[in-house]
């Protein structure tokens, strides 16, 4: 691991509002001005090991040996919050994810609700229930905590989808989310992946009468597009840049000078105030301990290709502190 004085240090706040509201972390509840810097889509650990027939034993390992410092290194970077994106069926663990928190000094949030088609746990019963009722065990778990932990999630997501359009079970899992975030003020998050599929998940929460300004499209730097970005801007949602510094895919790989380009432009234009960024952290080979970025590409490399291209520190201060500030706020 490179020695902390490596990284850039995040520098001072510019002057801004204080974010308003409160935020249910996995230690209670905080104020949102309590957050700081912000990674809104990540992992700790998760397995994404029962699709039937494959065999490639996708996992990050929840290791405290070797998790716990990858946390540690992002707090000593400048981090001060995480939210942990893995659900129930892939992973999702209220216990690790406090201990996590009082070991390593973050706050994380803990997401709720069913990940996409290939991964909804066959207990859920997913097929056999109605959105009613599905929206209501959100809702017992966002009231009440995860498995009689008393442990609460903060955000509902990541609510996904396996191709670029919405089967039928996905549908009535985003109609279930949208109907429990109308009624606990939660805000919603998404797993779209390489299409405008995220245009069809915001209509379905349109639909459910939630506020566009609640839900955040995930993966969007997965399709660099950017109409279909203004297009999601337009209806008043907002887009999460969280591929940063992966490199499964040749895109991947070599497209960040692209996204770079891209989040240039939308807040050239004036859209910092619905750009989120994150790395999506979700496999063994990401972590440092294996040869990856571990929690701080964004320190390490993104934030400083932002500023040599131009983009000022008011507006990396806006995607990292204010905006996800407001949208775990309630």
């Amino acid at each position: 691991m490179p020695s902390q004085d490596a990284i850039p240090a995040p520098g001072p706040a510019p002057a801004g509002p204080a974010p308003a509201g409160y935020v249910q972390t996995v230690s209670g509840r905080i104020p949102a001005a309590d957050l700081g810097f912000v990674l809104p889509h990540e992992h700790t650990g998760i397995q994404l090991w029962q699709i039937p027939n494959r065999w490639d034993y996708w996992e990050l390992t929840p290791d405290d040996s070797i998790v716990l410092p990858e946390l540690v290194a992002y707090r000593a970077a400048g981090g001060a919050t995480l939210v942990d994106l893995t659900l129930a069926g892939v992973g999702r663990d209220p216990l690790r994810l406090r201990r996590y928190a009082e070991a390593s000094g973050l706050h994380i949030v803990m997401g709720a609700g069913w990940y996409r088609t290939a991964y909804y746990p066959v207990e859920a019963r997913i097929d056999r229930r109605s959105v009613d009722d599905l929206a209501d065990e959100l809702m017992a778990e966002i009231e009440t905590g995860v498995d009689g932990s008393g442990i609460r999630p903060g955000i509902i997501g990541e609510i996904g989808t396996d191709k670029p359009w919405l089967t039928a079970l996905e549908e009535r899992v985003h109609r279930a989310a949208g109907r429990a975030a109308r009624q606990t003020g939660l805000a919603i998050t998404t797993h779209s992946v390489m299409s405008p599929v995220g245009l069809a998940q915001l209509r379905v929460f349109e639909e459910e009468g939630v506020d566009p300004a609640r839900v955040v499209i995930g993966h969007a730097d997965s399709y660099p597009s950017l109409e279909h970005y203004l297009e999601i801007i337009r209806r008043g949602a907002n887009l999460e840049f969280d591929f940063l510094g992966m490199s499964f895919t040749p895109m991947e790989r070599t497209g960040e000078p692209r996204i770079v380009d891209l989040a240039r432009e939308l807040i050239e234009r004036g859209h910092a105030d619905r750009l989120l960024l994150s790395q999506d952290v979700c496999h063994n080979s990401q972590l440092k301990a294996y040869g990856g970025n571990g929690y701080i590409h964004l320190f390490e490399a993104f934030l400083p290709q932002l500023r040599a291209a131009g983009v000022p520190d008011a507006a990396i201060h806006q995607m990292t502190v204010i905006n996800p500030a407001r949208i775990l706020a309630t």
